[in-house]
C-alpha cells in the first residue's frame, strides 16, 4: 500500500526555534531518508520552495491569469513530502513518527492513504 507522509510547515514555530533544533530537523531527514531506502519502502521524496515563490494560475473567460505568492494566507503550508510503500497503516504510522519534524512542537505528519497514482508511462 502506498502512503503520503506529509509535511505542514509553520514559519512562526519554525522561527521559534534554535539553530541547534533547526539543524537537528533537517539532518534528522538524512537519517530518516537511510532508514526507508535500506527498508525498501521509500519511493520517491519532494522538499517544496517557501510560498512566496509560488505562482496560481486561473482561467477565466478562456484567459490565464496568474498571480505571484501564496494561495491563501495561512499560518500553514505544505512543506513536502515523503512517498513510501508499506504493507500497513501502522507501519506508515511508525515511519511518520521517524520523520524529525513530529517531534517538533506545534507539528505533524499527516499519513494519507494514496488512492491512484500514474507516471509519465503510463
Amino acid at each position: 500500500m502506498k502512503f503520503l507522509l506529509i509535511m505542514h510547515s509553520n514559519p512562526q514555530i519554525w522561527d521559534a526555534l534554535t539553530e541547534q533544533e533547526r539543524n537537528e530537523v533537517m539532518s534528522g531527514h538524512g537519517a530518516f531518508m537511510e532508514t526507508v531506502k535500506k527498508s525498501g519502502e521509500m519511493i520517491s521524496t519532494t522538499a517544496l520552495a517557501d510560498p512566496s515563490q509560488s505562482a496560481v494560475v486561473r482561467v477565466r473567460g478562456g484567459i490565464p491569469a496568474v498571480t505571484d505568492g501564496p494561495y491563501l494566507e495561512a499560518k500553514e503550508y505544505l512543506g513536502g513530502y515523503y512517498l513510501v510503500e508499506c504493507a500497513t497503516r501502522e507501519r506508515a504510522l511508525e515511519l511518520a513518527a521517524l520523520i524529525p519534524d513530529a517531534r517538533v512542537e506545534g507539528l505533524g505528519i499527516e499519513v494519507r492513504p494514496v488512492v491512484f497514482a500514474g507516471t509519465a508511462e503510463d
